[in-house]
């Protein structure tokens, strides 16, 4: 059955509220994206605004979960365009920076703010619907490289790394050795951490230009995964 008009019209203003609260964290910064505001925006009160959304933590989720679906998106379409592994997860990394760094408030917003326990705890929460989709673009990736090319993995881990590993990859099911994880999380270790330094100008002080250093990173961690690696 096809959506009524009236179910059609609220989702339209929820959408409308959303993209306000975008507006606002892009121009004004995080702190400005309040439900007053939000409302002010739309044009309507704020205890209009209650209607559409329980409170501002529900908001927040929402405008993430957006967030994380457009960057989703953007890796995805980036990453089918190719064939191979290599090509599919270098093509991935470089569509994630090239959205980080033309919307630099956006990133900060998933991924340098800090997360309610609420949301934590929440694992069908509408942010962590969407994270869970973020991250299948690549475990899908280091799936089907592992189960045709194996990349080296240490001997073995400290037992509470190991513990931490399993625990997590067990909660998501991930069909990956707790060994395998621990080198694809060190890559994400360093391309997260890389990518969140220059959206945050921390590297302005030496870099005008990150990309290169970006596309060394790229090198070092095809070179974990036992992969080729062509320049873009």
């Amino acid at each position: 059955m096809p959506p009524s008009r009236r179910d059609r019209l609220r989702q339209s203003t929820m959408a409308e509220i959303r993209e306000a609260a975008r507006r606002l964290l892009t121009t004004r910064g995080t702190s400005a994206v309040t439900i007053n505001a939000v409302a002010r925006e739309v044009g309507m009160s704020g205890p209009a605004l209650y209607h559409y959304f329980s409170g501002h933590e529900e908001l927040v989720q929402a405008v993430t979960a957006d967030f994380f679906a457009e960057l989703t998106a953007e890796m995805r379409a980036a990453r089918d365009a190719h064939d191979s592994i290599a090509a599919r997860l270098l093509a991935t990394c470089r569509a994630m920076r090239d959205w980080a760094v033309a919307h630099p408030a956006e990133f900060g917003w998933i991924f340098t703010s800090p997360v309610p326990s609420s949301v934590t705890r929440a694992p069908d929460s509408p942010r962590n619907l969407a994270g869970r989709e973020f991250e299948l673009v690549f475990q899908e990736e280091i799936g089907a490289l592992w189960k045709t090319k194996p990349f080296p993995v240490p001997d073995d881990l400290p037992p509470s790394v190991h513990d931490q590993l399993s625990a997590y990859r067990d909660r998501l099911g991930i069909d990956l050795p707790v060994e395998a994880l621990y080198v694809t999380t060190s890559c994400w270790i360093r391309l997260y951490g890389l990518l969140s330094m220059e959206v945050l100008n921390q590297l302005d002080y030496v870099y005008t230009d990150v990309e290169p250093i970006y596309e060394e990173c790229l090198k070092e961690i095809a070179g974990m995964l036992a992969l080729p690696y062509t320049p873009p």
